[in-house]
């Protein structure tokens, strides 16, 4: 089986392995050639169309930190030229839990309402629309964190962590592999025009986390703050829920950030 990537980056690079130990032939494709990464500006339909023959396709490229342009360049017209391109090959688009605005601490499925306030939650919700009606699959990533890498983590040990209104806000995560396994299993599964939540099994609320994190580390709780409106992924307060995955086979090898942190917690810089 052939997999085309779109997307090499720290995601990317786990669903590669993954693919690869299932004995898939995987070709990565970058916006920058490597070394066994093809480079292809996915906006750009004659790009698109020079990209060898796939037996499926995952998009999991990131959008560089960019704002609204960048989401319409390489979600929504990536998402089209693909689909259109590549019609008739079973595709996967890694969206965003982002896209769930909820702030009443609510448990989230793929049934509530998805109305993201940002401008870049409504492009994803683009791309959905784009790939379902492609019979694609949408998987709706929570935050990624693994090895090298915790946005948690590293806050808390630098001190710029704070317990936004006394840490009632829930945080919903997904260890990077298990992200990378599910991604395997709905492509292996048969699945099509679905959507599914990849998150982990116990989200937890910042007070719980950050009170889990002082007893492990011997440190304070970090001090309260304000909300800050302006993270990228929105201020929300839910509860993602991964039934529907694990109700088709899909199992976390980490059920709770705090099951990964023994492990991630010395490759994160302080």
């Amino acid at each position: 089986m052939r997999l085309l990537l779109i997307g090499n980056g720290y995601l990317g690079q786990a669903v590669t392995r993954v693919f690869r130990d299932g004995g898939w032939d995987v070709t990565p494709v970058a916006l920058t050639a490597a070394n066994g990464v093809l480079a292809c500006n996915v906006a750009d339909r004659l790009a698109v169309s020079a990209l060898p023959a796939a037996d499926f396709i995952v998009h999991c490229a990131a959008s560089g930190h960019g704002g609204s342009a960048a989401y319409q360049k390489v979600y929504v017209d990536g998402c089209r030229n693909l689909t259109e391109i590549f019609g008739g090959v079973p595709f996967l688009f890694t969206s965003s839990t982002s896209v769930y605005a909820q702030t009443d601490g609510s448990v989230v499925t793929e049934e509530s309402p998805a109305v993201p306030v940002q401008e870049t939650g409504r492009l994803l919700l683009e791309a959905e629309r784009i790939t379902l009606g492609a019979q694609g699959v949408v998987a709706r990533l929570a935050g990624i964190y693994g090895p090298g890498r915790s946005v948690i983590l590293r806050k808390f040990f630098t001190g710029d962590a704070r317990l936004e209104e006394g840490g009632q806000r829930f945080l919903n995560q997904i260890h990077r592999d298990d992200a990378a396994r599910a991604i395997y299993h709905l492509a292996t599964s048969g699945v099509r025009a679905d959507v599914f939540n990849v998150s982990d099994s116990r989200p937890l609320s910042q007070l719980d986390c950050y009170t889990a994190l002082g007893r492990m580390f011997d440190r304070p709780l970090p001090p309260a703050g304000p909300v800050d409106p302006n993270r990228k992924r929105g201020w929300t307060h839910k509860r993602v829920s991964n039934k529907k995955l694990r109700t088709i086979g899909w199992q976390p090898e980490f059920p709770s950030f705090l099951d990964a942190v023994a492990a991630v917690a010395p490759t994160v810089s302080r």
